[in-house]
């Protein structure tokens, strides 16, 4: 069954929250957050507020990915990730 807009903007907002809160994560977890922000993107229901939202959320996931250290990366982006699960919140 596929996830519809919101039910991405949720998991998308679950996965950023558990990074913020446990300050870890894994490459698959990135990867699937760059795979809800591209969906989300071309979605005509999202808000066009939430876009740029999703921009920074992409490089965060891309940076992840290539990251050698994922847990400081992580780490360094913290409040980023409390900053954008409210920003999608406001929006959905």
């Amino acid at each position: 069954m596929p996830l519809n807009s919101q039910n991405q903007m949720q998991l998308l907002s679950d996965i950023l929250s558990n990074h913020s809160t446990d300050c870890c994560g894994s490459v698959s977890e990135c990867e699937q957050v760059e795979r809800l922000v591209k969906s989300l993107m071309v979605n005509a229901d999202i808000h066009e507020n939430v876009k740029p939202v999703l921009q920074e959320i992409y490089q965060y996931s891309q940076s992840g990915i290539s990251s050698s250290d994922l847990t400081n990366h992580i780490s360094t982006n913290k409040q980023n990730l409390s900053q954008w699960v409210t920003d999608m919140n406001s929006y959905s």
